[in-house]
């Protein structure tokens, strides 16, 4: 759980340094949605993997199954600020 957080907040940097050299506002709005959702779709993943490699399918199953959640709702948000702007 470090990593992620640790993950989280320097991806919070990088956006915060790209909203400033971003063409526009909204592009830096899309791109901070997009990747706020990929991130947490990746960390569902990551522990779907470690479900299975210590033998849990049914915890497995669940997590991807909830990362593909993650990551329609992320393709949703996306498309929301798109047409918002």
């Amino acid at each position: 759980m470090k990593f992620n957080k640790a993950a989280l907040v320097a991806s919070a940097f990088a956006f915060a340094a790209l909203a400033g050299c971003a063409e526009s506002e909204e592009e830096a709005q899309e791109d901070l949605v997009e990747q706020q959702y990929e991130s947490a779709e990746d960390t569902l993943e990551e522990q779907a993997d470690l479900a299975e490699a210590q033998g849990n399918e049914a915890q497995e199953e669940a997590l991807d199954a909830e990362a593909d959640a993650m990551g329609e709702a992320g393709d949703k948000a996306e498309d929301a600020v798109d047409a918002a702007n």
